[in-house]
């Protein structure tokens, strides 16, 4: 199946809207081939400024509509106490969020950007979606993210070459609470990072450490700015330290 044949069995759908590599080239397919689109984008403690802002970058650039929609995530029964299945229950709020506001809208169909790469036994929350009805046309299509990103590219679209991103509560380790402070902590340091040049890396937060995972080739900025990142790392962090399993 192609693309412009599932969005001619489904041409009308709602889109929920990361502003990442694979929902952005979604949406793109979208507004080529569907008759009507919307995309949604959830606003949570555990999204970053920049992915929304990313966001609407990209849904302007296609002349998109998009909804954004607010919710206090660690309400969420059993999100704050990050168990191991939190990103089920975090999944199951956000897109019972996002359906709830489609159905609204008038849109019964929900899609999402998995692709053909994700391991669907393997990724967290992919429960939820199924549970839910999500459906996923880039991993419907076979189209994998190496390919995506090629497509996006010959698109246009500048999120071609975005690296992967995971939410911030990713970086905080299974079995210990998440709180605001700490998302704060960790989008406020990971800004900093991204500021001095870093791409594709990660601040693991521990009981108030933070562990630095970066990709081999920025180990040597890293060594050039080690005493400012130490120094701004410690406003938010006890220790400062860096993951020798380099970042693949």
């Amino acid at each position: 199946m192609t693309l412009q044949e599932f969005f001619e069995l489904h041409p009308k759908v709602a889109i929920a809207f990361s502003g990442g590599v694979d929902s952005a080239f979604l949406l793109y397919a979208a507004k080529q081939y569907a008759k009507e689109v919307r995309a949604y984008y959830v606003k949570s403690q555990f999204q970053p400024e920049f992915e929304r802002e990313d966001a609407v970058r990209l849904a302007e650039e296609l002349g998109a509509v998009m909804k954004i929609l607010s919710l206090d995530v660690l309400a969420v029964p059993g999100v704050g106490e990050n168990p191991p299945d939190r990103c089920y229950r975090c999944k199951k709020a956000i897109f019972g969020a996002i359906m709830e506001a489609a159905v609204a809208d008038g849109f019964l169909v929900l899609l999402d950007g998995t692709n053909a790469s994700d391991d669907a036994g393997d990724r967290p929350g992919m429960r939820a979606l199924k549970e839910l009805s999500v459906l996923s046309p880039l991993r419907e299509c076979a189209l994998k993210k190496e390919r995506i990103r090629q497509l996006s590219r010959q698109a246009g679209l500048f999120t071609w070459n975005k690296p992967a991103y995971a939410c911030l509560a990713t970086r905080i380790f299974v079995g210990e609470e998440i709180t605001g402070q700490k998302l704060y902590a960790t989008e406020a340091a990971e800004d900093y990072l991204r500021s001095l040049g870093f791409s594709d890396f990660r601040v693991r937060s521990a009981n108030g450490h933070a562990r630095l995972q970066l990709p081999e080739e920025q180990l040597e900025l890293l060594l050039k700015r080690r005493e400012d990142i130490l120094n701004t790392l410690r406003q938010y962090y006890k220790t400062v330290s860096l993951d020798l399993e380099v970042r693949r």
